[in-house]
C-alpha cells in the first residue's frame, strides 16, 4: 500500500490508463477479427475497407504507446500481405 499522496496518485492515474489500453487494444482485436473475416470469405473489396479503419486504429495506438511500434508495424504487414494474396488470387482465378 502506497503511504504518500503521490503515489496514490500515482496508482489511481495507472488504474485509468490500464483500464484505457485495455479497451483500446480489445477495440484493435475487434478490428482485425473483422479484416481477419473478410480475408477468409475472400471479400478484397470490404476487406480493403476494414484494413483502412483498422490501420488508422493501430497507427493511433502505435503514436500513443498503448501498442509497441514495431507490434503495430508488423500487424500492419501482416494485414497487407494478406489483403495482397487474396486480390492476387482473385484477379487469377
Amino acid at each position: 500500500m502506497a503511504h504518500s499522496l503521490s503515489a496514490n496518485k500515482r496508482i489511481r492515474q495507472n488504474a485509468k490508463r490500464r483500464l484505457r489500453n485495455r479497451l483500446q487494444k480489445k477495440n484493435v482485436k475487434l478490428h482485425i477479427r473483422k479484416v481477419e473475416e473478410l480475408l477468409v470469405k475472400k471479400d478484397a473489396a470490404a476487406a480493403a475497407t476494414a484494413i483502412k479503419d483498422a490501420q488508422k486504429i493501430l497507427d493511433r495506438m502505435g503514436v500513443k504507446k498503448a501498442l509497441h511500434p514495431n507490434t503495430v508495424a508488423r500487424r500492419k504487414s501482416r494485414m497487407a500481405r494478406r489483403l495482397n494474396a487474396v486480390i492476387k488470387a482473385a484477379s487469377a482465378g
